[in-house]
């Protein structure tokens, strides 16, 4: 078996050595992720999943019982005990709310921004109310997203639009190619 391994530098000067993908919930961070890990042969990190370990509760519970802003608290702190190499990162969509935790991710490797668009989202996420989705009563994802996106393009090295209808290894595919294209 041969495994491809992306170890250069990018244009920004980062060493390929981790990649972080961050955006919207529902726009395939993990899904992407898993696939983009098997291509490069990394590991894959699902800091949500690493969210309800340390906390000893789902996403949603903790919102529901501790508010978002306690949430976000929670997930900066593990995003900040991040320490690894060799690893595709899926951090929560909420990540990049809290600046410690979005320079954190920035100073791992790459970060790429995976855009879909609001009617795809909208489309994918069927439960908005029990996903864990952070967010303040009465906003809806076109509120969450107009925040969020400046951030996204804020933070990421490069971005990869994620169009409806995409198979998810295409997609992995468009992240290694655009990767490797800032490399040059």
């Amino acid at each position: 078996m041969v495994y491809y391994t992306l170890n250069l530098y990018v244009k920004v000067g980062k060493l390929l050595d981790n990649i972080t993908l961050i955006g919207m919930p529902g726009s395939g961070k993990s899904t992407v992720g898993v696939l983009l890990a098997k291509l490069l042969g990394y590991q894959f990190l699902d800091v949500d999943l690493l969210i309800q370990e340390r906390e000893g509760a789902l996403l949603q519970e903790i919102l529901d019982s501790r508010g978002t802003s306690a949430f976000l608290d929670a997930e900066e702190a593990a995003v900040l005990s991040l320490n690894c190499r060799r690893t595709v990162i899926a951090p929560g969509g909420s990540a990049v709310c809290r600046e410690g935790a979005a320079l954190h991710l920035r100073e791992l490797g790459p970060v790429v921004y995976l855009q879909v668009s609001l009617e795809e989202l909208t489309r994918r996420i069927q439960n908005m109310a029990t996903r864990g989705i952070a967010m303040e009563p009465g906003q809806t994802l076109a509120d969450v997203m107009a925040f969020r996106d400046p951030l996204y393009r804020k933070y990421s090295d490069l971005t990869v639009d994620y169009p409806s209808g995409q198979e998810l290894a295409q997609t992995a595919q468009a992240v290694r190619e655009q990767l490797e294209a800032l490399g040059r």
